[in-house]
């Protein structure tokens, strides 16, 4: 085989038989290889998790809230004409109206705050998917005064309510009578239940007709107009494209702003949970440099029997960066192919080992989420990759390096 470094470089790793020494300093390198494969896959699983907490998370709350929101001060002006303007863009497929406002929430001795949010029915499908959260009732029974009410899950069960049910919403805007300033109330009835799966928004928000929204908050029109694009990426480009196009007393912002919060904390967690796992990795990698060094240990007769031959040091620090860069290419490809192959099947693996088990991962009544999602992305399993293989190969240079030094004349004093 030519090069000859890289021969002798592949026959080091393996163990010769009956030799109980390089038996054992096989027996390092196969643990040094099962720990790379063991933190590649793990690091592949996890992200894969991440990625499908992430999706999971974006697309609860895209469910209820628009990819881009133009806003008025405080209320806009002429939003049909907003909309008409804001539909110019390309990227521009649907857009709603909507009316915004604070309320208390009563029944009987218990209250609630709630966010109440006037919506079209015909027109807020265009820009949201709530219509696959119902539970009970739909969307379509908010009629212009009928006063119906659709409230988040836990929102009714703090409540204690139930479709059919009434319930007294109590606006800060006030009303001037002889006696006093006196809240505002409205009795609506409750005719639709949602779960998104977030409690922001399944504790918090209801949804009544837009037009009995304007008379609640004695409203002149609507309050904002949502957005739905063909795109939710482009979400930052179009807002600053609209900013610049629609008159200056509106405001625009899109999705990753109104919940940074969110996406960021998940992206911290995501980075937090890489190093940490790529630490496992590299403490595998380095378990390279001690098997190495004792190979180096027990080869110095045949290093100095190839010095002797007219091998030059750098053709000795070659074999050896080999025989380690072949261990942690090795461990990483098992580690690549056992952690796309659990990350793929994740979601059948995990209910397999709850019930063989007897456990369960994520409690619903605590996590809303029951199943590990999974989604796995190409520039993960590169990233990691790309990573395992460049700790192990910085694992074999000082090995490799004490191996070029061998002094040939010491070296065979005693042999």
């Amino acid at each position: 085989m030519r090069p000859y470094e890289l021969a002798v470089g592949l026959r080091y790793t393996r163990a010769r038989k009956g030799s109980g020494r390089n038996t054992f300093i096989s027996f390092i390198a196969l643990i040094s290889m099962a720990g790379i494969a063991l933190g590649v896959a793990a690091l592949i699983v996890v992200l894969s998790v991440m990625n499908g907490f992430q999706q999971e998370l974006r697309d609860r709350i895209l469910s209820v809230a628009a990819h881009v929101e133009i806003r008025g001060f405080p209320d806009l002006a002429d939003a049909p004409a907003i909309a008409a303007m804001a539909r110019r863009n390309p990227h521009v497929v649907g857009t709603a109206p909507y009316v915004t406002g604070e309320a208390m929430l009563s029944e009987g001795d218990v209250n609630r705050g709630a966010l109440l949010r006037g919506v079209d029915p015909a027109q807020e499908d265009k820009v949201e998917d709530i219509a696959s959260h119902m539970r009970r009732g739909s969307l379509a029974s908010l009629t212009p005064g009928s006063f119906n009410i659709v409230l988040g899950a836990e929102l009714a069960r703090a409540l204690g309510v139930e479709v059919g049910d009434s319930v007294v919403a109590i606006t800060p805007q006030g009303t001037v009578t002889p006696a006093g300033t006196l809240p505002r109330l409205k009795t609506f009835k409750v005719s639709g239940i949602f779960e998104i799966g977030m409690y922001e928004f399944d504790s918090g928000l209801a949804l009544i007709n837009i037009d009995d929204a304007e008379k609640l908050y004695r409203q002149p029109g609507a309050t904002g107009v949502r957005l739905k694009l063909d795109d939710m990426f482009l979400a930052p480009e179009v807002s600053r494209a609209l900013q610049a196009t629609l008159p200056g007393d509106v405001e625009v912002r899109d999705w990753t702003q109104n919940h940074a919060n969110f996406f960021r904390a998940v992206a911290i967690e995501k980075r937090v949970m890489f190093i940490i796992l790529t630490l496992i990795v590299a403490v595998a990698a380095f378990n390279i440099v001690s098997a190495q060094v004792m190979v180096v240990t027990d080869k110095r007769p045949d290093i100095a029997i190839l010095r002797t031959l007219g091998a030059a040091p750098s053709s000795v620090m070659a074999i050896f960066v080999i025989q380690g860069a072949l261990i942690g290419l090795i461990g990483t490809a098992i580690g690549v192919v056992s952690g796309v192959a659990l990350a793929l099947n994740i979601e059948t693996v995990v209910p397999w080992i709850e019930r063989t088990f007897h456990i369960q991962f994520l409690d619903k009544s605590v996590y809303y989420i029951s199943d590990l999602p999974s989604h796995l992305e190409r520039g993960d399993v590169v990233t990691i990759a790309v990573i395992a293989l460049a700790l192990a190969l910085v694992a074999t240079l000082y090995p490799s390096f004490r191996a070029a030094r061998v002094n040939p004349a010491e070296a065979l004093r005693y042999e």
